[in-house]
Parts: structure tokens; C-alpha cells; sequence
């Protein structure tokens, strides 16, 4: 039976607003509850106050919980699902042994719906209600990604990959081809329901100046769909794009000079940025995907959060699956930490996950819709249970008492430590529940 409204008894925590301190400025409800309404947020507040005001029907009493918005994903790769976890190489070797070759099966459409079904289904069981998603150079492949998410209600961002070099002929497409396939998935997809285009050339060494220019062509034609590809993972690849495109200044001037660094626009790693560099990214609005565990496991390098704040360039947190190694960004958060404490920088357990839900739906410029719990906001939430096994109970016991969860910051970084799927109770998906535990 369907009631009008829905309730949900929780320990709810949510950052309204953008904020360069949200350690400061976040709305914590010990014993609160959110009721939702056709799929957007009614209200949330004091479950004893609120309680009042409403005839409460479809009670979801998800008590000593704690329930936050659904996690953003900014950074991974869809095809790369099966080859998560394969052993060795750094990222060009990596790309060359495993990448390119299971690639290459997506040409078969009923192969790429199997893998969307099964890679949105490993978003949703982790909490992770909205992704920025590489298909690969397939147009039907990202038909099929786009086709799934829409079936799910997801709010999902996704591009057919570019790349007319430097990889195998068969992932080879063409100036012309990438411009006509990613226009007309532009024009199939992009704003239907909740789904939304990125224009998405792999990165500078497997796109020629002509593809590009027919990129930028694009991108001014729509100047509200996002832009994702990679930048400065690996030193090896900086000095790739040196010979390739010898007459910019920079890796990143390659992608300016085609209309590429702008508002909504993410860009992989970042790994080995120089001062301009920086500078140009805070100048254009555009956003970095710190990818700890990609990072770690390729050994490509340390992401520098400081100097991301020092240039005022927004830093939001991502898997890189398949070269991440585990598609649940609590862990991914907790990864982050520690490549933060190798440099001597401090990463909170609220600013971690600032990073996954309002701080990455505001440098997609979607705060408006995700990210957050405010009255309005499409209802995408994730419910995590903070003692979902003997140990988790054992560590976060002390926090929670039958008011609801004492302490939300201590027991978010045990679960950065601590999680996997099974912290996950419930996700929810526009207000309709898309996993259950």
C-alpha cells in the first residue's frame, strides 16, 4: 500500500548549504525524522517535533541508524566492472594489458546491458545514488548504461569515451564520429527524466587537435552538459602529452584551448599540477576527482589536498573503479585520510563526506537537486547502520544510546576505516527505495 507520505525515523545528518567549513556547518537531527513527498524531501527535522504536525502513516524506523543523502561518485569507469582488482602494471601498461581489451567487448549491446545492470547495481547496494560515469568509445554501450539508469530513476551522469589515437583500431573512432555519436546521445539523453551528458575525451594522448576541435564544437553548442577526462595521473603521461601537443603551455592548456575547463567540468587525478595550472582551474570553476585508491594501487602519486585549497579549486572524492579498488566510497573516503596523513594534511570525517555529497553536488552545479536533505531536494538518501557486525557494533557501540547516534562525526570515520556494503541498510532513489539489505 502507498501512502502519500513517507517517514523515516533516523539519526539524520546532511550539510544544507555550501560551505568552505563544514566542520561548522552541517544540521544534525540525533533523533530526527524526513518524510518525503512524490519523490522530493517535504520536511526533516526533530522526530518529537515534527511528529506533531503531521498524521504519521508509513512510519520507516530506521532508529540508532544514521541516515545521510546518496553519495556522489565523480570519477569511474562502467566497462572496467570485471576487471576491478586485476594485478600490477602502472597506468599507460595498464591501460594496454587490461583496460583496451575489455573494452573492446562492449561493442556487443547485450554484453553492455549485463555490465550496467550489474555496475548499478554495485552503486546502489555501497549507497551511491548518483555517478560521473566513462562509458567507452560505443555509442550503444552508453545507450545501454543510460537505458539502465533511467529504468533505476537515477540521477546519473555519463559520456560515450573519444579517442581517434593511440589505442587498438577497434576503440578507434573518428573526428566526425565522436562529434555525431555524442551529439545524438546529447539529444537522446541529456536532461530526460534525471540523466544527464558529459562530454568525455578519454585524455589528451588518445585524441588528436581535430577531435578536439570538434569537441569544442559541441561543447559551446550545449553549454550545460559536463565535460570529464583525466589529467596529470602519471608522470609518464605528462610527458606523453608534451610531445603530442608541444606548443601549449601546459597538459591542462590542451583542454582550454578547446572550450574544454569551464563550470561542470571534472577532471581526473591532478595528481601533478603546476601553479597555473591551479590557477586555471579555479579561474574556469572546474572541479578535481581526488581518486585515493586508484592512485595508491596504479602508484601514480599523492593528491594534494592543500594545494587544491590554496588554489580554491572544489575537490570532490571518487573510486576510479576499475583501477580503484572498491566501488564504496566510505572506504574511499578512508583511503583519502591516509594519502592525506602521508602529506601531512588533515582530512575530517565531516569534510570526507562534505566531499561525497553536497561539495560534489555543488561543483556539478546540482546542489540544487542532490546532495543534501533540504525541503525540495530530489529524495536520495542512503541509510548505513553503524554496527553491522561484531566489530563495527564493538567500536561504535559507546556512540549510540536509544535518543539515536551520540556522536555522527566519530562513528563516519569508523566507518571510513571499518565499511563495505553490508554498513548499508537501505538506499533510496527519488524517494523509492532501490536497495534494501
Amino acid at each position: 500500500m502507498q501512502f502519500e507520505f513517507q517517514f523515516y525515523r533516523a539519526s539524520i545528518l546532511h550539510f544544507p548549504k555550501n560551505t568552505s567549513q563544514p566542520d561548522d556547518n552541517f544540521n544534525y537531527f540525533k533523533d530526527g525524522l524526513l518524510v518525503t513527498h512524490n519523490g522530493l524531501v517535504k520536511d526533516i527535522g526533530h522526530f518529537q517535533q515534527l511528529k506533531q504536525d503531521y498524521v504519521i502513516e508509513n512510519l520507516h524506523d530506521y532508529s540508532g541508524k544514521l541516515l545521510i543523502p546518496g553519495l556522489i561518485d565523480s570519477h569511474l569507469h562502467f566497462p572496467q566492472t570485471e576487471m576491478i582488482a586485476s594485478y600490477g602494471e602502472q597506468l599507460l601498461e595498464w591501460l594496454q594489458n587490461y583496460t583496451f581489451p575489455t573494452e573492446d567487448k562492449f561493442q556487443h549491446p547485450e554484453y553492455a546491458a549485463l555490465i550496467a545492470e550489474t555496475f548499478l547495481d554495485q552503486l546502489l547496494s555501497n549507497g551511491t545514488t548518483t555517478a560521473m560515469v566513462y562509458s567507452t568509445v560505443h555509442k550503444q554501450a552508453t545507450d545501454a548504461l543510460f537505458s539502465a539508469a533511467q529504468q533505476r530513476n537515477m540521477c546519473l551522469i555519463a559520456g560515450k569515451v573519444c579517442m581517434d589515437r593511440n589505442c587498438p583500431e577497434p576503440l578507434r573512432d573518428t573526428p566526425l564520429s565522436a562529434q555525431k555519436d555524442s551529439a545524438t546521445l546529447i539529444d537522446n539523453w541529456h536532461g530526460k527524466d534525471r540523466l544527464l551528458y558529459a562530454l568525455t575525451p578519454r585524455f589528451a594522448p588518445t585524441s588528436t587537435p581535430e577531435q578536439f576541435a570538434a569537441l569544442a564544437e559541441l561543447a559551446q553548442q550545449y553549454p550545460d552538459v559536463f565535460v570529464q577526462t583525466h589529467l596529470s595521473e602519471n608522470k609518464h603521461e605528462i610527458d606523453w602529452v608534451k610531445q603530442l601537443y608541444p606548443n601549449f603551455k601546459h597538459y591542462l592548456d590542451v583542454y582550454d584551448h578547446y572550450q574544454l575547463v569551464r563550470k561542470r567540468a571534472v577532471f581526473g587525478h591532478c595528481l601533478h599540477l603546476h601553479q597555473h595550472e591551479w590557477d586555471l582551474m579555479h579561474d574556469k570553476q572546474a572541479s578535481a576527482a581526488f581518486c585515493p585508491t586508484s592512485n595508491l594501487f596504479l602508484g601514480s602519486g599523492l593528491f594534494d589536498l592543500q594545494q587544491a585549497d590554496k588554489y580554491q579549486v572544489d575537490v570532490i572524492l571518487a573510486t576510479d573503479v576499475g583501477a580503484g579498488t572498491s566501488f564504496n566510497m566510505l572506504r574511499t573516503q578512508g583511503e583519502a585520510y591516509k594519502v592525506c596523513q602521508l602529506q601531512g594534511t588533515r582530512l575530517s570525517p565531516l569534510r570526507g563526506l562534505y566531499m561525497m555529497t553536497q561539495g560534489a553536488a555543488s561543483a556539478l552545479d546540482l546542489e540544487h537537486k542532490i546532495g543534501n536533505l533540504n525541503v525540495g531536494s530530489e529524495a536520495d538518501f542512503v541509510v548505513l547502520d553503524p554496527a553491522f557486525n561484531v566489530l563495527t557494533d564493538l567500536r561504535t557501540q559507546q556512540h549510540i544510546s536509544d535518543q539515536g547516534i551520540e556522536s555522527p562525526q566519530d562513528v563516519v570515520f569508523a566507518l571510513t576505516m571499518l565499511a563495505d556494503e553490508r554498513c548499508v541498510s537501505a538506499t533510496y532513489v527519488a524517494g523509492e527505495q532501490a536497495y534494501k539489505k
